[in-house]
């Protein structure tokens, strides 16, 4: 049974920095596309990153070049390093696994794809 763990999620002033991780089980990073995923309060779950088995990797337009997805095969963990964290960044964060998949999907256009989620991690952002 897959099952994916997130941690690191806390508050923090606008400016700063949180490192997120998703730690697996019955799963190997690496073995299909993974992404984070990100859901605020009355809004719809929205992709933020994806990694598929190359290492090749995509952003939302919002979080470029502020946030950088990560992993560690031999920890087998997931991360997600956020900097200039901003108010609008608050919400859940989720990693996920699209397990059928090696490539990815372009982000939010095949959240199906991602079978396989964690619980959540809050992170909020105070201006």
């Amino acid at each position: 049974q897959v099952q994916l763990v997130e941690s690191g999620g806390g508050s923090v002033q606008a400016g700063g920095s949180l490192r997120l991780s998703c730690s697996a089980s019955g799963y190997t990073f690496g073995a299909s596309c993974v992404g984070w995923f990100r859901q605020a309060t009355g809004k719809e779950r929205e992709g933020v990153t994806t990694m598929n088995i190359a290492g090749t990797t995509a952003y939302a337009d919002a979080v470029k070049g502020r946030f950088t997805i990560s992993k560690d095969i031999a920890k087998n963990t997931l991360y997600l390093q956020m900097n200039s964290l901003k108010p609008e960044d608050t919400g859940m964060y989720y990693c996920a696994a699209a397990v059928l998949w090696s490539g990815c999907p372009r982000i939010n256009s095949r959240r199906d794809a991602f079978a396989v989620w964690g619980q959540g991690t809050q992170v909020t952002v105070s201006s």
